[in-house]
């Protein structure tokens, strides 16, 4: 049985909530780590489930709010946004230790890195691309208020909020000197362009949070991140993951985003899909892709820092030295954007 799930409990509730379920229920981990663990729930039918839970030990319960992630699911249900089937949600932690909540399950594959990468025959890659830059488009044509999701954050100043939140993160977990990080915050603050209307925001939309079948996308997942705000900052983050073949020399197969393979629509033609479709002007979109570097600059030092000082318990798992200098190949990259402009 894998860690995080009471099975006998589990079982009950699920038979009990999910029409059709029938036990005994086999549950396997498909996604684990620090993020939401994700598994795997079949019954004796070879029905299938997925459920979503927190990660295990050292976590803040307000970074990993089933309830929100749940709903906003189930909100973009009747959008052109694709998205599992939200099933059910338990806020009883008699019933698993924590709140947790079901959506279905759907085939097809997870683009994690350029290894998964080649299961997409090439003839499909461009079409894929387009695809992806058009569920973004639709996500951020969402009309927040129709589907009940105008309270899920505060519209305006995004940028600002965001680099106030994640200057405190670096400081509160700075263990050593990265000149970039300061500098290029530095200059996100001087150089922060004025937000122009706001939209749902996914917080983390690449590939890798896909389930995709060929040239389509079958579901958009991991939300946890999602807030409202500035939708270019969803676009920044795609481009910064949309690696082509002669961007990724020297890195382990397992490290390249899977674009890296080749055949799908360069950085510039999403763009000009993007702003044909939104109407949207992306000449600052640099600014957004090196906000996203420093961002992620910051989580990751926090992360590493937790690993340094022990605070993740017995948990080993993690390459310090890499981590490390994954920190600064983040900050130098917001700064090399910065620079060109």
């Amino acid at each position: 049985m894998p860690e995080g799930i009471s099975e006998g409990k589990v079982s009950e509730w699920l038979e009990q909530h999910v029409p059709g379920l029938r036990g005994p229920i086999q549950f396997q981990l498909i996604t684990g780590g620090h993020s939401n663990l994700t598994f795997k729930c079949e019954d004796v039918t070879g029905k299938a489930v997925v459920l979503r839970r927190p990660p295990l030990g050292h976590v803040l319960e307000s970074a990993h709010d089933m309830s929100r992630e749940y709903r906003i699911i189930h909100a973009l249900r009747d959008t052109k946004v694709p998205v599992p089937e939200a099933l059910g949600l338990c806020q009883d932690a008699s019933v698993n230790g924590a709140d947790f909540y079901v959506m279905n399950f759907v085939e097809g594959t997870v683009l994690n890195d350029a290894v998964s990468g080649l299961s997409i025959a090439g003839e499909h890659r461009p079409d894929l691309g387009q695809h992806v830059i058009d569920i973004l488009c639709d996500l951020h044509d969402v009309d927040m208020d129709a589907v009940g999701l105008a309270t899920l954050g505060r519209k305006e100043a995004y940028l600002a909020r965001q680099l106030n939140r994640w200057n405190k993160q670096w400081q509160a977990s700075k263990t050593h000197e990265i000149p970039q990080m300061e500098a290029s915050s530095a200059l996100l603050m001087e150089r922060m362009p004025l937000q122009v209307g706001a939209s749902i925001v996914h917080g983390d939309f690449r590939l890798g949070n896909m389930i995709v079948t060929n040239d389509r996308v079958q579901a958009i997942l991991d939300w946890e991140l999602c807030t409202l705000g500035d939708p270019l900052a969803d676009l920044g983050y795609l481009l910064n993951n949309w690696l082509g073949a002669d961007e990724v020399e020297g890195v382990d197969e397992g490290d390249q985003p899977p674009t890296a393979v080749g055949g799908y629509p360069s950085r510039d033609t999403l763009c000009e899909l993007y702003s044909s479709r939104t109407g949207r002007d992306l000449s600052n979109i640099n600014y957004y892709r090196a906000f996203q570097h420093w961002r992620l600059a910051a989580i990751g030092q926090g992360v590493y820092k937790r690993y340094l000082v022990g605070a993740m318990g017995d948990d080993h798992e993690m390459d310090l030295t890499r981590q490390k200098d994954g920190v600064a190949r983040r900050a130098e990259a917001a700064m090399e954007l910065l620079r060109t402009g």
